[in-house]
């Protein structure tokens, strides 16, 4: 993948957009931000991707509406409560588009909400009424502008989620950022939690569908936490144009470096997700080489980091590779195990522990400190291919199940 320039600033990086967050009312503790807008300057280019469960929030419903021109010029985020499977849900999330659209001089039709946190809870105007207004008032075209719409989505995240590169077009310098929440809930088939990414490139709204709808199956879908794909799982994108490129309009080299752009900050912001899971002591990226194709190195990947068997010897920093090959035998697909090799690897060395789909020695205290860092990466070699693949989940711990047995408490 390309290097790019990292810069501060998150979704108020690329040229015309602020952001906030305020404490409105949905969470009891008022230190807590709770309620976040993001707003451009200009009418954007929008795309979006959602969960794909059939039971989902009435934001996505919303937004789904608004997308049907792919424009809009404005974000809602409340955390604390989902508005889903409320009766009054989608009324309720059109007003609020009425109020941000009242507050900040746009098109109600051009306000994208979205929400987070407990499902099936009663709601109400009331916060929002409190809360847009001085949303609106503390607007910043900022890195702290950002960070506070980052915190203020948040729901049991450790701390917010934020990226932001620069990148050519046409010789023109562009900007992409990005926040998101979400520590559990994380098997999405379709985008993630909630994810807001913003630009400046001029590209048209076609493209930018074409393009998030493309990083989206090698990225987002690649991640896991705890196999629950959520009921709101909203990821927005919003192209201000103001980066002065030439519009892309047409697939080619400048749609393929906006494409490569995307992905990269795609996947920095996937492996933020699975690094701060529910209770998780230990990022876990699985990455799979020499596959016969790249559906099957998705997959193998993906089997890898959902194991919760795995998941668990990772925890106890335990090398028991034989998971490791169950969870590529329980994939499927039409592929052989035969030449699959094994090795598990972080900063403080690497192990070899399976060749030809059968145990290779290696020494158990040196992989125990192996596992003993944060960061784990299984490299995975097929031994039947040129394919590529990678997913991103973490380890599964005691404090995961405490902390979804008490989560509406």
């Amino acid at each position: 993948m390309a290097k790019y320039k990292l810069i501060p600033g998150g979704v108020c990086a690329a040229k015309g957009f602020s952001a906030s967050g305020v404490h409105a009312g949905f969470r009891a503790n008022p230190n807590k931000l709770d309620l976040a807008i993001i707003k451009a300057d200009v009418r954007c280019a929008a795309a979006g991707v959602y969960t794909t469960n059939k039971v989902y929030g009435a934001p996505i419903k919303v937004d789904r509406a608004h997308l049907v021109d792919g424009h809009a010029q404005a974000v809602l985020v409340n955390s604390g409560n989902a508005n889903t499977c409320a009766a009054n849900g989608v009324d309720l999330a059109n007003e609020c588009c009425a109020l941000v659209a009242q507050q900040l001089g746009i098109a109600a039709e051009d306000v994208l909400p979205a929400s987070t946190g407990v499902i099936g809870q009663p709601m109400t105007i009331d916060p929002f009424a409190r809360g847009i207004p001085a949303a609106a008032a503390r607007l910043q075209a900022s890195a702290e502008g950002s960070s506070e719409a980052a915190k203020a989505i948040m729901t049991t995240d450790t701390y917010e989620k934020e990226y932001a590169i620069e990148f050519e077009l046409a010789g023109k310098t562009c900007r992409l950022g990005a926040i998101g929440k979400g520590s559990g809930m994380i098997a999405p088939n379709m985008a993630t939690m909630l994810a807001f990414y913003t630009t400046d490139a001029a590209i048209s709204p076609e493209l930018l569908q074409k393009a998030l709808r493309a990083v989206v199956p090698t990225t987002y879908n690649q991640m896991s936490v705890d196999l629950d794909t959520s009921t709101n799982d909203t990821l927005l994108l919003l192209a201000s144009g103001l980066a002065g490129n030439e519009p892309v309009v047409a697939e080619g080299p400048e749609y393929d470096k906006f494409l490569a752009a995307l992905g990269a900050v795609a996947e920095h912001m996937c492996a933020l997700h699975a690094s701060d899971g529910e209770g998780a002591t230990h990022l876990i990226t699985c990455e799979v080489t020499h596959a016969p194709t790249h559906e099957i190195a998705r997959a193998v990947a993906k089997s890898v980091v959902c194991s919760n068997l795995f998941k668990a010897a990772v925890f106890g920093r335990d090398a028991n590779w034989g998971r490791i090959l169950c969870a590529i035998g329980y994939t499927p697909g039409d592929f052989s195990i035969d030449k699959v090799s094994v090795r598990i690897a972080s900063k403080a060395g690497e192990v070899f522990v399976c060749e030809n789909a059968a145990y290779h020695p290696f020494s158990e205290d040196e992989a125990y400190a192996v596992l003993g860092e944060h960061d784990i990466l299984v490299k995975v070699d097929m031994g039947t291919g040129e394919a590529s693949g990678k997913a991103w989940g973490c380890d599964l711990t005691y404090d995961y199940v405490k902390i979804n047995g008490d989560y509406r408490t």
